[in-house]
């Protein structure tokens, strides 16, 4: 029997920036997951196809891949993104919300009749609009903190809305792109002098282009759900739960500095928030997604729950997701396309903590002798390790960025895992620059 094949594409690594540079978080998470979705569903006896940027070529041995093409810095990837949706059967989307860019993606692969084992374009239509998905919850009456899309005047967010919205709240507000991911760009503002400092003049240089929005700040603990939409055209069926996930975002007040530093799976919730999610997830109406995608929520100190937005997309926490089970995570994924998910699931046999690590190298071997020499021993001794130590950009800092995920039978010894691996990246000169 011909193995299907099957064209995996994540936007970073796959040469979406390849006429800039590449950014380091995005990257590391990037390559992460996509190193991790291959050999997964080269496990479940795919035939692989991707494309890698071709200043990340080395890393291509690391992949699990029957067939990379490159993308050079002059050429179209979309051109190559084509070419390789011709050759395939099927294919599976990873990319960023922003700019439609997951949207248009999804939108070719979908002109070309292609299976899309990813999230299909209704999902992603709603998903990537933060206010679509606030009337969403509203309709179903989730709770979730109160959104407003912030208009423009003059070519600058319109700075009286964002007072009067301020003062109405009578509370911290959060303000951030309308299509956002993750933690990029999330302001949080308690004070009014904080307006004027970030927006006045347009201080941040903020892309007008964009929209934005501001929310009512709810205080609490970031987590998320990682949910397998089940398709079934005959009924609604609810979204199968793969894991509640910790969440671990850094967000200083009137900075733009906020960040997305990982997580845990899965994380530790009362029967009462147990509860409370299912049925909100009862609730809601997911027809349009059918596989992998997630919820970010807010957990607030008393146990309540508030709904934030929805990630029409594979998510960073399918890391640890692909850790806490002894069963191929795809596994799930791909039966719940033929509705037999809830025959083969059990509870989690481990717990993980995933996260980025900055690094100096304090060695004397160079850039080239580190992805020849060094690099393939790393991977070897750390199996944790799955984005190797990387430079990105020559800088005077020649800071390296690599990518960690646990596997522990609780969070003590996970916790240990990291003490053993920041040790074993010493050996090789390579020094924690992040902490906890």
């Amino acid at each position: 029997m011909r193995k299907q094949k099957l064209f995996i594409f994540e936007f970073v690594s796959g040469g979406g920036y390849n006429t800039s540079s590449l950014p380091t978080a995005l990257f590391c998470e990037g390559y992460s997951m996509l190193k991790s979705i291959i050999e997964d569903f080269y496990n479940q006896n795919f035939e692989i196809y991707t494309i890698l940027d071709r200043r990340i070529a080395f890393l291509g041995r690391y992949l699990k891949a029957n067939q990379i093409v490159l993308v050079d810095e002059n050429c179209n990837y979309l051109e190559k993104y084509e070419n390789m949706l011709l050759k395939t059967d099927a294919c599976f989307i990873i990319a960023p919300e922003f700019s439609n860019i997951l949207y248009e993606l999804t939108e070719i692969a979908t002109s070309y009749e292609k299976a899309i084992f990813s999230i299909g374009l209704e999902g992603i239509k709603l998903g990537t609009s933060k206010m679509r998905t606030y009337e969403f919850f509203k309709r179903s009456n989730i709770p979730t903190p109160e959104t407003y899309l912030i208009p423009t005047l003059n070519n600058r967010l319109d700075l009286d809305f964002i007072y009067d919205k301020f003062h109405e709240l009578n509370q911290s507000v959060i303000i951030k792109p309308e299509d956002g991911v993750g933690a990029e760009l999330v302001l949080y503002i308690n004070e009014k002098s904080q307006i004027e400092k970030l927006f006045g003049h347009n201080n941040l240089n903020l892309d007008i282009s964009r929209t934005y929005i501001i929310q009512r700040y709810i205080r609490g603990i970031d987590m998320s759900i990682s949910l397998i939409g089940i398709s079934d055209k005959n009924r609604q069926v609810e979204p199968f739960i793969f894991s509640v996930n910790a969440q671990n975002i850094y967000l200083p007040t009137g900075s733009i500095k906020s960040r997305y530093n990982g997580g845990m799976t899965p994380a530790v919730i009362s029967r009462k928030t147990q509860n409370s999610l299912k049925k909100f997830l009862h609730k809601l109406d997911f027809s349009y997604f059918k596989g992998y995608f997630g919820i970010d929520f807010l957990l607030t100190p008393n146990d309540s729950i508030k709904f934030i937005e929805i990630n029409p997309r594979l998510t960073t926490s399918y890391l640890g997701i692909r850790k806490i089970y002894t069963t191929n995570p795809l596994e799930l994924l791909l039966r719940s396309r033929n509705k037999k998910i809830r025959k083969i699931f059990h509870h989690p046999d481990y717990i993980s903590e995933y996260y980025r690590l900055d690094l100096k190298y304090t060695g004397k071997e160079t850039i080239n002798l580190i992805r020849e020499k060094i690099t393939p021993k790393l991977l070897k001794e750390i199996p944790e390790l799955i984005t190797p130590p990387i430079l990105l950009h020559k800088t005077h800092t020649d800071n390296y960025s690599c990518f960690i995920a646990t596997k522990a039978r609780d969070i003590a010894t996970s916790k240990q895992q990291r003490n053993k691996i920041i040790e074993q990246l010493r050996n090789y000169d390579f020094i924690q620059l992040n902490g906890e």
